[in-house]
């Protein structure tokens, strides 16, 4: 099985790399002396500027907030910790866009680093909350027994003893964050902050140069390298899985005493920015549209071709994603993260990088291929691909392998031991993947409006037609039922993160 699974994974990582390819064909064909006079200006080094220090500001900040939730609702005796937890997961539901234009509408001098900083942190830390929370969960309580035992105080035990246990989970998180801050475009485009993807999204759309916009995205791949490669390092190849389940007992809860009101606070203030201040914006303007901005006719067909692009769209980035998951798990090498790293650098490139380099090879190679579902789904499965890959190896890595060699000693099929073991212990990690994939799906601007059919539309891109036209009132509830479609998907990932743990 394993043959099929790494040929599997490089025909998947050769599909995923022609967005890289269209990148540096353009820049091949532009020639040195014209790439380098468009790399080796102004223009870029300030938007390098922006978008380091805003990963080096918002990942960290994502990190700290989702490691300190997690504790309080996992580890502590925090009234309705279970309320908590679900609020913490709920931010997931917005699209980062429409976070931005709940922030806007609301305080419209907002603008800069600081709101992008403020948005893209109430935005993305759900997606480290996740993984955090649930790897606290998993944990065997008699380590932290063993090492309090040995004299250590409570703050050196978290440090030594779970911190390094919760190493996958951050990186995990921190990685995804990353990469979306990277090839984020709506929610910087609305507060007015300039980073690579609006830049290359506004070269394309206002001069319609695409060897200026290609090089811009050749230096975004290598700023996703340089991510790719700090989470390497930090991740090591230490293994995270057990044979049996630890102890059956829950661990003890730490008692917050006069931290209560305190920590209450904070969890209440994320909650309040994170899903008040979005709700308030909506109900204000809903109100002030009144019903005429209800246009069935239109809201209908879009809410239709959503789901059903979400749906496809997120079957096959699973199926996509699976091979180079269990290749980082169960057969980790230098290959294994050459084809992971390959297909985390499409995952960082814009939309409309991914829909041109699309565009380009329909047209001249498969033009039956040209504006089809396929080719939209095809591009969702390229940028979603990470995050598929990350729902699915921390799965696979708490799956232990000596289940599948006892399989193999019993006498079953390499098949049979996939489907029933390793699917079947993984199968929570499956249904975040897909939940995961089809949150972004649901939220995805630039490569459906360049790649879908004519007469094509989702509930984002009539968003963010109206919005762009400052008619906040209609887009409402475009936005609106945004957040419902995406809500039994954030309270299937909470459900699932949980079971996961036993519980």
């Amino acid at each position: 099985m394993a043959p099929v699974l790494s040929g599997a994974a490089v025909l998947v990582t050769l599909v995923t790399l022609l967005p890289l390819g269209f990148v540096l064909w353009v820049a091949v064909q532009t020639g040195w002396e014209t790439a380098s006079s468009l790399v080796f200006r102004p223009r870029v080094g300030e938007l390098l500027w922006n978008t380091t220090l805003l990963v080096l500001l918002a990942v960290p900040a994502c990190g700290a907030l989702a490691l300190v939730m997690a504790w309080l609702t996992e580890r502590s005796d925090l009234p309705g910790a279970r309320t908590w937890s679900w609020l913490a997961v709920a931010p997931l539901a917005v699209p980062a866009f429409v976070q931005s234009y709940a922030w806007v509408s609301l305080v419209p001098w907002l603008h800069g680093l600081p709101a992008g900083l403020l948005v893209s942190v109430l935005a993305y830390f759900p997606f480290m909350y996740l993984p955090v929370s649930a790897a606290l969960r998993r944990l065997d309580p008699a380590l932290e027994d063993a090492a309090a035992a040995l004299g250590d105080p409570p703050a050196r035990v978290f440090r030594r003893v779970v911190v390094p246990q919760l190493r996958l989970a951050l990186c995990g998180g921190a990685l995804l964050v990353g990469l979306h801050l990277l090839a984020e475009y709506g929610l910087f485009a609305l507060i007015r902050f300039d980073t690579f993807t609006t830049a290359i999204i506004d070269q394309f759309q206002s001069t319609f140069n695409g060897p200026a916009a290609s090089m811009l995205a050749l230096v975004l791949v290598l700023c996703c390298l340089g991510l790719l490669w700090l989470e390497a390092t930090v991740r090591g190849r230490a293994r995270y899985a057990r044979v049996g389940a630890g102890a059956a007992r829950p661990p003890a809860r730490r008692r917050l005493g006069y931290w209560t009101l305190p920590a209450l606070a904070l969890l209440l203030g994320v909650a309040v920015l994170s899903l008040g201040v979005p709700a308030l914006t909506l109900w204000r303007w809903l109100a002030a549209g009144g019903s005429g901005i209800w246009r069935w006719q239109e809201i209908g067909p879009a809410l239709g071709q959503t789901l059903v692009l979400a749906l496809c769209g997120a079957a096959l980035t699973v199926a996509a994603a699976f091979p180079i998951a269990w290749l980082s798990i169960r057969r980790p090498g230098r290959l294994q993260r050459a084809l992971e790293g390959a297909n985390f650098l499409t995952g960082a490139l814009p939309g409309v990088v991914v829909a041109l380099a699309l565009v380009t090879i329909a047209v001249r190679v498969v033009l039956p291929l040209y504006q089809t579902l396929f080719t939209v789904m095809l591009a969702y499965a390229l940028m979603f691909l990470p995050r598929a890959i990350i729902g699915l190896r921390a799965s696979l890595a708490q799956s232990p392998v000596e289940l599948e060699q006892a399989a193999h000693v019993l006498g079953r099929s390499p098949a049979r031991t996939l489907l029933t073991v390793t699917l079947r212990l993984a199968a929570p990690g499956v249904a975040a993947a897909l939940a995961l994939a089809s949150l972004g799906i649901v939220g995805e601007l630039t490569a459906t409006q360049m790649l879908a059919p004519n007469g094509t539309q989702t509930l984002a891109t009539a968003f963010w037609s109206y919005s762009g036209e400052l008619d906040y009132a209609a887009a409402a509830p475009y936005a609106l039922l945004m957040i419902l479609l995406t809500s039994p998907l954030t309270w299937l990932l909470h459900r699932q993160s949980r079971r996961a743990a036993g519980q």
